[in-house]
């Protein structure tokens, strides 16, 4: 969708829609409401009164103008209550916007920066993200009568002007517009990956799309194939490989500014279907297993989008990519493999493959030397039990560290918590005959799956996000549409941009 940035009087813009997103109070004092009312001759005033409409968060009102302002239609959505950083309420409140006008198949939308924004350009870009976002559709192999008949088509930042006769866009607005086209493609990148049926993305076709939009992009990538795999020793990442067809592949791309900050390094778990192996999932816990790469998505997505955003750290993108199937070739519970490392693991459960090809990404990332390592993964059913599905589990090797990260995703509007590393779920990672095994006892699954990882990054300070439950949706929620979500983009963009 083509989305620009202007700087005009709310009733001269023209659009299908204007959407005026309004802070928790009476919006009938908003100074942009009380513009529109005017001019509507007190039918928006009437109605919201009518409708009892306060601005609270997932409510709004809409109205035909006929003909008095040039926008078709006026919807005031509510933001809730204003904070300090609205950027999420006001994404919230776009994607909503977006979704309504693209369902009453309406073509164009204008969303207009609030008054009481405390930072336009901030705003505008949150708008912008807001509609690109809610905009989304995976309609690829749909057909015929099928095939989606209209989408919004346009989409407009409005930055209503201060004083007579300023109709320039600010600078800062412009780029904060463009910016948002960035990020709102690297979450919808991770959505049409993960969305992908695993018949047509596999680790091969996987790397074809980060090898081509690296050399775009100017991102420096390399790709192991399996003898390029096998040399480099990562036992684990074979392992989970040796039941499937399709060969596996290992992902680094490097993105380096001038004077970089800190050096990154991200890790990505990439399984492109998850049958569970030998010890096979219940037909119904496989149907969306082509998810199981979404970590992978969100690393790769997030190193593309930050040599476009130009951030100022070093980062370098780690992402391990195999199937897990079962065949006679199949790695079974109770073999024992190396792994990069060095260390031993005993197979328990092949179905907890998702630790051991990120064992082997984790283990070559802290060789890299970096200041933090961030991992994405679709790992544990347990973290869902634990916080539902629209939260993902936040763990750290060093709490300061991870309780930054959960604060960008605070500011980007992302639901993560800070989990433990309780301790003393490491003895159910004891094994009789290897250094250590692949899963612990039957509780604390998330925490022991964490414990696991952690053997492996070293000396490194380290964050492990369990996307399990928010990556992949049963049903839209917030931003996020249903299906592939492409969370974890938005917070691991904010905390890269600060600096990390």
């Amino acid at each position: 969708m083509e989305i620009d940035v202007t700087a005009d009087d709310v009733g001269r813009i023209k659009a299908d829609v204007l959407a005026v997103p309004v802070f928790e109070g009476d919006p009938t004092r908003d100074p942009i409401v009380k513009q529109l009312d005017l001019a509507l001759g007190g039918i928006l005033g009437q109605v919201i009164r009518e409708e009892q409409f306060t601005g609270k968060s997932s409510t709004g009102v809409q109205l035909h103008t006929h003909g008095r302002i040039a926008a078709s239609r006026v919807h005031v959505v509510g933001l809730g209550k204003k904070t300090r950083e609205p950027g999420a309420a006001l994404r919230n409140g776009a994607t909503r916007a977006a979704r309504s006008a693209q369902s009453a198949k309406l073509g164009t939308l204008a969303a207009v920066v609030p008054s009481a924004a405390p930072d336009a350009a901030l705003a505008a870009r949150a708008l912008a993200e807001g509609m690109l976002l809610g905009t989304y559709r995976f309609d690829r192999y749909l057909t015929g009568d099928r095939k989606p008949k209209t989408a919004l088509g346009a989409a407009r930042v409005v930055v209503v002007p201060k004083g007579k006769g300023a109709r320039r866009v600010p600078a800062a607005v412009q780029a904060a517009v463009s910016q948002a086209q960035i990020v709102a493609q690297a979450v919808n990148a991770v959505r049409d990956l993960t969305n992908e049926p695993p018949n047509e993305l596999n680790p091969r076709t996987f790397a074809e799309w980060v090898t081509k939009l690296a050399k775009t992009h100017k991102v420096g990538v390399t790709i192991l194939d399996k003898a390029g795999i096998e040399k480099a020793g990562m036992k684990l990442l074979m392992a989970v490989n040796q039941g499937a067809v399709e060969e596996p592949r290992f992902i680094h791309l490097r993105y380096s500014p001038a004077k970089p900050r800190r050096k990154i390094a991200l890790v990505g778990k990439g399984i492109t279907f998850d049958s569970g192996g030998l010890c096979l999932k219940p037909a119904r816990s496989m149907i969306d297993m082509k998810c199981d790469m979404s970590g992978a998505a969100v690393t790769c997505s997030t190193v593309l989008a930050a040599a476009q955003l130009g951030l100022p750290v070093e980062i370098h993108g780690i992402a391990a990519l195999t199937e897990n199937m079962p065949s006679g070739r199949a790695y079974r519970p109770g073999d024992v493999f190396g792994s990069l490392d060095g260390k031993t693991v005993e197979i328990i459960n092949t179905d907890a493959e998702g630790r051991l090809v990120l064992a082997d990404a984790l283990a070559y990332a802290a060789k890299l030397q970096p200041d933090v390592i961030v991992d994405h993964a679709t790992l544990t059913g347990a973290c869902v039990v634990a916080l539902g599905a629209q939260t993902a589990g936040v763990f750290g090797s060093d709490r300061r560290t991870a309780e930054r990260y959960v604060r960008s995703a605070g500011t980007a509007g992302e639901s993560m918590w800070h989990m433990p590393l309780s301790e003393e779920l490491r003895e159910g990672l004891k094994s009789e005959v290897a250094d250590i095994k692949n899963i612990g006892d039957q509780f604390g699954g998330a925490i022991s799956a964490a414990l696991f990882l952690r053997e492996f990054v070293g000396d490194r300070p380290w964050i492990h996000v369990d996307i399990a439950g928010p990556a992949f949706a049963e049903k839209a929620f917030g931003l996020y549409p249903k299906g592939a979500t492409g969370f974890g983009v938005l917070t691991l963009l904010e905390f890269l941009s600060s600096g990390a």
